[in-house]
């Protein structure tokens, strides 16, 4: 798999009486089997007021990669492609509570995880070696 770029960011209001406002929106694009996709992870905004209960970041932004501030926003769906290989099938993902945002954000995984954004950011790609999890 070949991450080709990660990015996060608020929704705003479509109109008067919509949530939209409390919702980021996480995506992340990479090319498997030779065809483009673009997993969309939304998610509770408050849950980044939150980081330091079910991650090992203090806030945001959570990290730097060469004086470029890094949010949570731009790397959720990142984590979430690299945590769980069944998230290539999928198109968007809704996470509704911290319980369920915590896995994807595990300590041994957040050095990989800053590890292949740099790389993808350094190089405008990454070339990502699909572990297989067996149960």
């Amino acid at each position: 798999m070949i991450i080709k770029q990660f990015s996060g960011y608020e929704l705003t209001k479509a109109q008067p009486n919509t949530s939209e406002d409390y919702f980021n929106r996480s995506e992340v694009t990479y090319i498997t089997n030779g065809e483009e996709r673009t997993l969309h992870v939304l998610y509770v905004r408050y849950f980044e007021e939150q980081l330091p209960q079910f991650t090992p970041f203090a806030g945001n932004p959570v990290f730097q990669i060469e004086n470029e501030d890094i949010a949570f926003k731009d790397i959720a769906a990142l984590a979430c492609l690299l945590h769980d290989p069944e998230m290539i099938s999928r198109k968007r993902v809704y996470i509704n509570t911290t319980e369920e945002l915590a896995p994807y954000f595990e300590v041994h995984a957040v050095e990989r995880l800053k590890e292949i954004a740099a790389e993808c950011r350094k190089n405008g790609s990454v070339l990502v070696k699909e572990e297989n999890k067996t149960a």
